[in-house]
């Protein structure tokens, strides 16, 4: 196998390239998402098979439609890559295609973001465009030199561009390429590393997982494979790829918008999470989320990939609560760990109403980590800020250094030239190695240790301005009440109670949103959530909650003992895994999928998706696709 060896990296993308993706028209203009609003269900309906294609279809095309006329072919001024690749996809403005092409090439950056949008544009062109245009774009990748990148998604959008490009000219020699690399040879490093990727997601679980920024960056070197790949095996693993990330990810979203622990979000796509890329798949895939128009989207409808009916079924049916289990990994650790990519314990109780989410807590991405949350559903999920939350806002350049090639005196300043928010006292994400979570269906302990050498010794935890009927009853709160200790709110048809372990003071936000601000290094909480309907009333629900037993212990190591609504009692301290229902945690046993629609042991490189009697296997070492219907 291909050694993959890295540049001295530059930290992620920055903030110039991610302006660029956004100027070459990788999203529409404000007045074409306002003008394309279209209706979702929200309540799960199984539609008939003809016409959940037949809608597809039709969202598909206007999405193709809506890049290819975004910008007027007189105006040579403006449009990007994927604009011409709807046009040359449909087969029109082709003079305006080539002039286009003429002049973005006159000044190529953006690297791997770059690469995968130019790519579908030769794939798309290649029948179309004059030969004197598929020239030069055949040249621009001599003379400019893209940069691979040092993330996960990165790799993936380098190694699909390289490969599909290289086959296009599989004959071409290493003058031709901007690495001094023969076609053969680009193509063999790629796929090497594709297949490695793979496998590694498919035993051990993605290192960037559930992302809802970043997934769209995964489909869509997925999606290129699928439509354009000349090589069956290629073509195979595109596919199978893009029915196990769709899967994986939808899996957890109520209405196309993701809940639940992230490895990577920004700052305010926290807060209005439909306005990430994962949801404008969603639009697209499933008609189950407000219109968002995305170029990764566009991708996906343009390489003949449709989904099947059971992936539907999962992406939409919130009819019934269930747990979700997912085993994750972090990315690649380089120092200041024993384990290279220490393993992810991830959970999601979904509900009809609300969703409780968590990883084990620590630092497992090294930026933008979410590591858990209570979301409640809303009628328009454009209204966001619909989450519950606490964490401990760290930032170490032991943190820095282990996952980041750059020396321990200046990786910080270079994390936030790109990820402004990290070293901030009053960022919303982010992972710390002193955060420990405990999780039982609707309930979360979140345990905090914080050393005196850390900057911040404090925790923060979220209060939407969306709560209603709040009820304060902890001392030193805003509200009088009997001292029980519980925070109680309800967040749409969710019945919330919230215990901070450590005393604090009450924030207000830039969005008229709360803050509890526990300046205390010793620290903790305790959550848990019900759905409205379970309950005659809310006075009931705070009744039911006052009397569950509650022992807490924060002199040393912090301890909690709790006894969840559904009866299970968590023991959780603080270095320590946590007891749950009387028994240690089983992560040396945990699977790589265990839910109703999600199915796969750890290791297997075998995905079972199931709904009801459909059942569809991937299975990735005999890179094989079965799809059955289970007996009665």
């Amino acid at each position: 196998m291909t050694r993959f060896s890295t540049p001295r990296r530059v930290l992620a993308c920055t903030t110039a390239v991610l302006v660029l993706c956004a100027a070459t028209a990788l999203a529409p203009t404000a007045r074409a998402q306002r003008t394309q609003q279209a209706a979702w269900r929200a309540p799960y309906v199984q539609p008939g098979e003809a016409a959940r294609l037949r809608d597809f279809r039709a969202r598909r095309d206007t999405l193709v439609d809506l890049f290819a006329r975004q910008v007027p072919p007189t105006d040579r001024s403006a449009g990007g890559y994927i604009n011409i690749a709807a046009d040359l996809y449909r087969g029109t403005d082709i003079d305006w295609c080539a002039a286009r092409i003429d002049s973005l090439l006159r000044d190529p950056r953006g690297d791997m973001f770059w690469m995968y949008p130019v790519t579908v544009v030769m794939y798309a062109g290649r029948d179309r465009l004059p030969p004197a245009t598929r020239a030069r774009l055949r040249d621009a990748w001599r003379t400019y030199m893209p940069y691979r990148g040092d993330t996960e998604n990165h790799w993936a959008m380098y190694y699909a561009s390289m490969y599909l490009v290289a086959e296009m000219y599989p004959m071409d020699g290493p003058e031709t390429w901007f690495n001094g690399k023969s076609s053969q040879e680009n193509m063999d490093e790629a796929r090497d590393y594709l297949r490695h990727w793979i496998d590694l997601t498919t035993t051990r679980g993605q290192g960037e997982y559930d992302s809802p920024g970043y997934m769209s960056f995964y489909v869509a070197p997925m999606a290129m494979l699928a439509g354009f790949a000349a090589d069956a095996e290629m073509r195979q693993r595109g596919h199978m790829m893009l029915d196990y990330l769709l899967a994986d990810y939808y899996a957890e979203t109520f209405d196309g918008v993701h809940v639940g622990a992230s490895s990577r979000i920004y700052p305010n796509p926290m807060f209005r999470r439909w306005t990430e890329n994962g949801a404008g798949h969603a639009w697209l895939l499933f008609g189950n989320t407000p219109f968002l128009a995305r170029g990764e989207a566009f991708i996906l409808a343009v390489s003949g990939y449709e989904p099947p009916a059971l992936l539907h079924a999962i992406a939409t049916d919130r009819s019934a609560p269930y747990l979700e289990r997912e085993l994750k990994r972090t990315r690649h650790r380089m120092r200041n760990s024993d384990i290279r990519n220490e393993n992810v314990y991830k959970q999601t109780y979904m509900t009809p109403t609300y969703a409780v989410g968590s990883t084990q807590g620590g630092s497992l991405q090294p930026i933008q980590q979410h590591t858990w949350e209570v979301a409640w559903r809303q009628a328009d999920p454009r209204v966001g800020r619909n989450v519950m939350f606490s964490l401990h806002p760290s930032s170490s350049p032991r943190e820095g250094t282990m996952y980041f090639a750059e020396p321990w005196d200046m990786v910080t300043e270079l994390i936030v030239r790109s990820k402004t928010e990290y070293d901030s006292p009053t960022k919303w994400t982010g992972g710390s190695p002193y955060e420990q979570v405990a999780q039982s269906d609707d309930a979360v302990v979140a345990l905090y240790d914080i050393p005196a050498t850390e900057r911040f010794g404090y925790v923060s935890g979220y209060f939407s301005k969306l709560l209603v009927d709040m009820v304060d009853e902890s001392r030193g709160g805003p509200v009088g009440g009997d001292a029980s200790g519980w925070i109680f709110a309800r967040g749409g048809d969710a019945f919330l109670a919230y215990h901070p372990l450590a005393p604090y003071e009450w924030r207000t936000e830039a969005d008229s949103s709360r803050r509890l601000h526990s300046p205390h290094r010793r620290n903790g909480t305790v959550v848990q959530a019900a759905a409205a309907s379970e309950w005659p009333s809310f006075d009931a629900f705070k009744a039911a909650v006052r009397a569950l037993p509650l022992a807490v212990e924060m002199s040393g190591t912090p301890r909690v003992r709790f006894t969840t609504l559904r009866g299970v009692p968590i023991d959780a301290a603080f270095g320590r895994a946590p007891l749950v229902g009387g028994a240690a945690v089983d992560h040396a046993n945990w699977p790589l999928y265990d839910g109703p629609f999600l199915r796969a042991d750890a290791g297997s490189r075998r995905l079972e998706l199931r709904h009801g009697a459909m059942r569809r296997t991937l299975d990735f070492a005999t890179l094989t696709v079965t799809d059955s219907v289970a007996p009665d």
